[in-house]
């Protein structure tokens, strides 16, 4: 069974691990100890608690998109056609490319606050640490 470190739990929710600590004692988030005593979460636990606070953060609108990073812009690069804009959302880059006149009439500027919504068909998932070329053991 899959557990983490508190540590682990916050890099993985995006929060503080005195947060995580927090939920814990409060009981929002179940954790028990490892043989040294320290607190760890168990996976299943800790997926269920991150499903719960994506589904209560919704903003109420109507779309079929699932994927929504909200952040920061920290680059905005203009040519007379075309746009790129750089979001921080959380340890996240999002990188989107867009008409100029887009990006113009959203006011996308460095320090904006903003929400990047990805609906894709492709999408790669990997489990860190165990990277490999297909076909390739």
């Amino acid at each position: 069974m899959t557990s983490f470190r508190i540590s682990e739990a916050a890099a993985l929710l995006g929060v503080s691990a005195d947060t995580v600590r927090r939920w814990v004692d409060a009981g929002r988030l179940a954790a028990g100890r490892d043989e040294h005593g320290h607190r760890r979460v168990n996976g299943a636990d800790l997926a269920a608690f991150a499903r719960s606070q994506v589904e209560a953060v919704g903003d109420g609108g109507r779309s079929s998109a699932r994927n929504r990073f909200r952040g920061i812009v920290t680059e905005v690069i203009r040519d007379s056609v075309m746009a790129q804009v750089e979001l921080a959302a959380g340890p996240f880059r999002v990188v989107s490319l867009m008409s100029r006149q887009a990006a113009d009439e959203l006011g996308l500027e460095v320090g904006v606050v903003a929400v990047a919504v990805i609906k894709s068909t492709n999408v790669v998932v990997e489990i860190p640490g165990h990277e490999r070329v297909a076909g390739v053991l």
